[in-house]
């Protein structure tokens, strides 16, 4: 899309029943209903010709394209910046480090195309994405990974998306992706699958899965992004973009859907 000068890149997924949810989120699921339908007020003898419609969303905070919450994830019952979470987390949600605490993101974006540095469209389910990766990855295409930047991870997953099953047996990083991405100060981190970390991996110093939402989250304060379209960003051969995240204030919720865009000039 074009923006006056700038090019505009929508790095978000659809949004409908079929799409794919984590297992983790499955329960709240996504569905979207219009209760007030044109033909229930229309009287054009006594309103005239206007109607209108209206429908109610019910979602899980963690469905479709999405951003987490510092209060998503806890390190032995602690948020992040030694928070416990007995003393913030009540049935209503969390009064420290809820989405709403996240300020609109308008920030350098850096896009890492692990798929292409491998040579393929997609990276293989299972397939798991390391620091060595990253660091070759950013060699290959020229660019550094700063700290403040919003950094993008491309494994080729989004173009499943519209089969549940494979999208969510897609590729990952491990442990050490996320070290490396801590280890340079990114504000945030994102990737076109469902979790960022590789699904089923256990890491073995940390005994947990999901070890990159461990150490981002709970234990350096980054935010995760998931589930995001990358291809034609990646196709353009902009490495380097404005990035504009916004969040919406659901006061307390441990995440948010959101719809990213990535700005170039020209």
């Amino acid at each position: 899309m074009q923006d006056g000068a700038k090019r505009v890149f929508d790095l978000e997924q659809p949004r409908t029943e079929r799409m794919p949810i984590h297992p983790a989120h499955k329960q709240a699921g996504y569905s979207y209903l219009l209760h007030r339908h044109h033909e229930d007020e229309y009287r054009p003898e006594e309103t005239g010709p206007r109607t209108g419609a209206a429908g109610v969303l019910i979602c899980g905070e963690h469905t479709g394209t999405h951003m987490d919450a510092l209060c998503h994830q806890a390190d032995a019952l602690t948020l992040c910046g030694g928070v416990p979470v007995g003393e913030v987390q009540s049935s209503r949600g969390f009064t420290r480090h809820g989405v709403e605490e996240i300020p609109p993101v308008v920030a350098p974006g850096v896009l890492l195309d692990v798929a292409a540095k491998d040579g393929v469209e997609s990276l293989e389910p299972g397939h798991v994405v390391t620091a060595a990766d990253l660091e070759e990855c950013c060699e290959t295409q020229g660019v550094g990974v700063e700290a403040g930047n919003v950094a993008l991870v491309r494994l080729g997953n989004a173009r499943f998306w519209d089969d549940e099953e494979r999208y969510l047996a897609g590729p990952g990083m491990d442990a050490s992706a996320a070290y490396w991405m801590a280890e340079r100060g990114v504000f945030a981190v994102g990737a076109d699958n469902m979790a960022w970390d590789a699904p089923g991996l256990e890491d073995p110093e940390l005994g947990c899965l999901m070890a990159g939402h461990l150490i981002l989250l709970a234990r350096r304060g980054i935010y995760i992004i998931e589930n995001l379209v990358l291809d034609e960003l990646a196709a353009s051969g902009h490495y380097r973009f404005e990035f504009v995240c916004t969040p919406l204030k659901l006061v307390g919720a441990t995440g948010s859907p959101v719809r990213p865009l990535a700005m170039v000039s020209g």
